[in-house]
């Protein structure tokens, strides 16, 4: 018997460059994401079919949503927050300022309120890749240290678990989470890749404690049991570079999914020209609202 499949439908068509971090707002029933290299970030209307373009002007790595309002950035230069309505950036700090070939990565608040972010070099330097933490005063702390390309996090419906993707590695993490003091410690693997070509990029989980998975180069979105490895559904996509996904929507069963084309030749977009859009695929599975920064 085979995995479960489902196929995800374009929700909207894009050309973004590295489509990521998508990021469900239940109050108002909107989707944010990124393009990491054109520095732009997006708010997505899912009933006007709308996609409301913010510029950046510089690499915007991940976002998150913050309470008081507006959102939390992970930019080139740093942390940041924004304004959507004055379209205002207010810079934070940049703990890899001394560090001029990286950038900022995937980002996601824990359940108390604190942005997580990772950073990378430019020309993928193994092992020189952090995890930081934008507290809710917004003192910085590193999370982890000798990282290549820092990408999905998720934190289990009991916060005790963290997990984590390194993507060269191929290897989904967990650790041991301590909600008071926010430290990750007992790292452990929970899921190797054996797909050729792809790699484990962005993350998600359900309501039941399950991952879910973008895989780059891999044009589909695993559903994966944590507790033993073994992959329970699969959503397949027309595009190789799925690099991110969320759940969202009234019910949060449609499962959002960022893609992209970097690296692509003419051939490439040619073949999969629906690369860099945005898609969905209604699931009879739920996702949790997303944590919101609390800074």
């Amino acid at each position: 018997m085979g995995i479960p499949t489902t196929e995800a439908k374009l929700q909207f068509k894009y050309n973004a460059t590295l489509g990521e971090c998508p990021v469900w707002d239940v109050e108002k029933e909107l989707l944010y994401w990124v393009d990491i290299l054109s520095g732009e970030l997006y708010c997505y209307d899912p009933k006007k079919e709308e996609n409301s373009v913010y510029q950046i002007d510089e690499h915007v790595g991940s976002l998150a949503l913050r309470k008081k309002g507006g959102a939390v950035l992970a930019l080139k230069s740093g942390f940041a927050l924004y304004d959507f309505g004055k379209q205002k950036i207010t810079h934070l700090t940049d703990p890899i300022a001394h560090l001029p070939n990286q950038r900022f990565n995937d980002g996601k608040c824990d359940p108390q309120g604190c942005f997580w972010a990772g950073t990378l070099s430019y020309d993928v330097q193994p092992g020189v890749g952090s995890l930081f933490c934008l507290n809710q005063n917004f003192t910085v702390s590193k999370k982890l240290g000798k990282l290549t390309i820092p990408n999905g996090m998720a934190w289990d419906t009991d916060p005790s678990t963290f997990y984590f993707i390194d993507s060269p590695d191929r290897t989904i993490y967990s650790f041991d989470f301590d909600e008071k003091t926010g430290e990750v410690s007992k790292r452990s693997e929970v899921f190797e890749l054996d797909e050729e070509d792809a790699v484990p990029d962005g993350m998600t989980m359900d309501t039941e404690g399950k991952l879910w998975v973008a895989l780059y180069n891999g044009y589909k979105v695993l559903r994966i049991d944590p507790d033993n490895g073994d992959i329970m559904h699969q959503v397949l996509l027309p595009v190789p570079q799925v690099t991110s996904c969320t759940f969202g929507g009234p019910e949060m069963n449609e499962l959002y999914i960022t893609t992209a084309r970097e690296h692509m030749t003419d051939k490439d977009i040619e073949e999969f020209p629906l690369s860099g859009s945005l898609f969905k695929v209604t699931l009879p599975y739920k996702g949790t609202p997303p944590a919101r920064f609390m800074g």
